[in-house]
């Protein structure tokens, strides 16, 4: 083919050859193949800019005299450039009278005045911003349709050149800014703010966030202004410095509002965080130090020559977003406040429940937020960040799935956090709640059998969800984890022939648990030791005796466990009378006193049958025994035994009745009355009576640790 081509054709294939060689030969020697080598490089790529720019500072006057020189001319004259505008000024004219008109239409669809309402909630302050920040972006959206529409009817392409840019960047961009920052600082209407901000900090940052758009907006338009009118960029730096005085304002804007940002982003939230407080104190200094690392980045882009997302704003949209990811950290944390239902239940475990469900919802959020502004930024440098994940190949392949990997995982384990943690905080009730209606005594009402599941259904669970993850994290580096798995079951072998009595342990309460033998706030006793049920584990349980020591027993150790806070509870009461007293009169005292507290408010719900008599139940030396009984709610009986007591004891004084007392009667024969003893005698009695005494209270002494067990 070569052969029969013209000397020119080969001549100049020859040469487009040679310099593509050239040019691959000099690319490859202009990438530096050691650390310092790219340190330098990107040092120079840094400064190159900043001196160029500073050399260049005489240049600028009459590089934008040039320019603007340029432009008239390209209109004929000063005549041409004011009809320009005239024309400019007309189509505005148009968007903004057809933008009045659909915002007078939509006036129709407002929200209820405040002054007016009473309502001040979340909900309503969101409708009423949400609407009016809708009316302000339908209304610009036909300002912008309407004015291009109006612009290419009156303006010639020329013209339309400079008349699109800087409506957009000049006009339309500040007050698309002026709409988003109205919807959050809301300066005109402190009763629907969103943010914690006063009135002089809202105000502050409205404006200067205005301030801000506009001055982005006009340096994106002047440096395609003087492209467009033979004035390059490069030659003039008006774009660097305009850029760089972006940085210094959002800087400037930081350290004035320091106070006012930092009270934004510690909201009202009582209940904040060591975590909150830091980000609320460091935000400013966060937006500052984020400023002046676009401002390195950007040069140090410039100066390698990669300025072609920068025409467009991609450090801009990056920046915006960087500085708005603690402030939607702050919106995400205030929905949640107000979102989440109130907390069931009651208790420390119910309220330890419903904070945890609120962390879970705050860190979905946050890793929602936090892959939502990574897919910005990315297409904001038109970098394919979903193709990089699923057709990336090598280092770069397997630490994208690593990290994907860990995401996901973390996603899933706060979401079957979350839907325990919701479930518990309605299931759990409170132990402490249960020892008060039991009068401290223990024996009280224990939680349902989820409540006492849950527990360790989410540490199993999140157990599970991390390893699982972990080592799906870990394969995704590439790494192969069969070893992994082959070294993890030879670990659990040795580990079970090595702690037998702890696989027993766990075994024995798996069964415990499936039987529904006890639940967490119950009372029961195990081989003598008694305790309301306080926490349980894998391995174990620990009771909570009524004055206060722990007793913690392994599951495997239990060979007979007794529930006394099942269902219902019957307690039985004893009353020694003289034997003169007529059983009737208690039994109608009784059944009195019943019919009473099942009529009582505070009562009533706790009864399942009614207090009753028993009769004569025995006599002893003292008189006789009547028994009273009744069935109740567990943890509610030791309450209502007190009661009892207090309306019996009341009842037999207005009804003549009293208590048998243990007497001690010494009868002497041939003396009528006690005054004719002489005062040895009557030591002889009050000593035989008090031996008498002494002895009875040791028998009942011996005999009391058989009653109580």
């Amino acid at each position: 083919m070569v052969a029969r081509m013209p000397d020119d054709q080969v001549r100049a294939l020859l040469l487009e050859r040679l310099d593509a060689v050239a040019a691959e030969q000099k690319e490859a020697a202009s990438e530096p193949e050691t650390f310092s080598g790219h340190v330098q490089l990107l040092w120079s790529a840094f400064t190159i800019p900043v001196t160029d720019a500073v050399r260049k500072v005489p240049q600028l006057a009459e590089g934008e005299a040039r320019a603007i020189a340029n432009f008239i001319r390209s209109y004929g004259d000063a005549a041409g450039v004011a009809s320009l505008f005239g024309l400019i000024a007309l189509v505005l004219a148009v968007g903004l009278a057809a933008e009045l008109t659909v915002r007078s239409l939509l006036s129709r669809w407002r929200n209820i005045d405040p002054a007016s309402s009473n309502e001040n909630s979340l909900a309503s302050t969101l409708s009423f911003l949400a609407r009016r920040l809708l009316r302000e972006i339908i209304g610009l959206i036909v300002f912008y349709v309407v004015a291009r529409v109006a612009g290419r009817a009156l303006l010639d392409e020329q013209q339309l050149r400079f008349a699109a840019p800087m409506v957009t960047y000049l006009i339309w961009l500040p007050r698309v800014g002026a709409a988003v920052s109205r919807f959050l600082l809301a300066p005109n209407r402190p009763d629907r703010r969103l943010v914690n901000a006063s009135d002089r900090w809202a105000d502050f940052l409205y404006l200067h966030i205005i301030g801000l758009f506009f001055l982005a907006g006009f340096t994106m338009f002047a440096v395609g202004f003087n492209a467009a009118n033979g004035v390059a960029p490069e030659s003039v730096r008006l774009g660097y410095w305009l850029d760089s005085l972006v940085y210094v304002y959002i800087i400037w804007i930081a350290w004035t509002a320091r106070v006012g940002l930092s009270d934004m982003m510690r909201g009202t939230d009582p209940h904040r965080t060591e975590y909150d407080e830091a980000a609320a104190r460091l935000y400013p200094y966060f937006a500052m130090a984020v400023a002046a690392l676009t401002w390195v980045c950007v040069g140090t882009l410039a100066g390698l020559g990669k300025t072609a997302q920068l025409v467009h704003g991609a450090h801009y949209v990056t920046m915006f977003w960087l500085l708005s990811a603690p402030a939607l950290d702050t919106a995400i944390r205030g929905l949640v406040k107000h979102l989440v239902p109130p907390m069931s239940g009651d208790g420390q475990v119910a309220e330890a429940a419903y904070k945890s469900t609120k962390r879970s919802y705050i860190r979905i959020g946050r890793v929602l937020m936090a892959s939502a502004v990574l897919l910005i930024i990315s297409n904001a440098w038109d970098f394919d960040l979903m193709g990089l994940i699923t057709g990336a190949e090598g280092v770069a392949g397997n630490l994208i799935g690593f990290l994907m990997t860990l995401a996901v995982g973390y996603v899933v384990y706060e979401g079957v956090s979350l839907w325990i943690n919701r479930r518990l905080a309605r299931e759990q009730t409170s132990a402490e709640g249960a020892g008060h209606e039991a009068g401290g005594e223990g024996g009280g009402a224990g939680g349902s059998r989820l409540a006492t599941v849950l527990p360790l259904l989410l540490i199993t669970a999140q157990v599970a969800i991390a390893v699982v993850f972990g080592l799906l994290a870990v394969g995704a580096l590439g790494i192969d984890i069969a070893p992994l798995l082959a070294g993890a079951g030879i670990l659990g072998l040795a580990i079970g022939f090595g702690a037998q009595k702890l696989v027993s342990d766990v075994v024995s309460g798996i069964f415990f648990l499936i039987d529904d033998a006890f639940r967490v706030g119950e009372y029961v006793e195990v081989e003598g030791t008694r305790g309301t049920v306080e926490k349980i584990s894998i391995r174990s349980m620990q009771l909570r005796h009524h004055r206060g020591p722990i007793n913690t027993i392994p599951y495997g150790e239990i060979p007979k466990l007794t529930n006394y806070s099942r269902d219902w509870v019957i307690m039985k009461l004893r009353f020694a009378v003289p034997f003169d007293t007529d059983p009737n009169m208690v039994k109608k005292i009784f059944k009195k006193i019943g019919a009473e507290m099942l009529a009582d408010e505070l009562y009533k719900e706790d009864f399942l049958q009614p207090f009753k008599s028993q009769g004569v139940f025995d006599f002893d030396d003292v008189g006789m025994i009547m028994r009273g009984k009744f069935m109740a709610k567990p943890g509610t009986q030791f309450t209502i035994r007190k009661e009892i007591y207090n309306r019996v004891k009341a009842a037999f004084a207005e009804n003549g009745i009293e208590f048998a007392r243990r007497e001690v009667r010494v009868a002497i024969p041939g003396l009528g009355e006690a005054e004719q003893l002489s005062e040895t005698e009557r030591a002889a009695i009050t000593a035989a009576a008090g031996s008498a005494v002494q002895q009875e209270a040791a028998e009942d002494a011996t005999q009391a640790p058989k009653k109580v067990s």
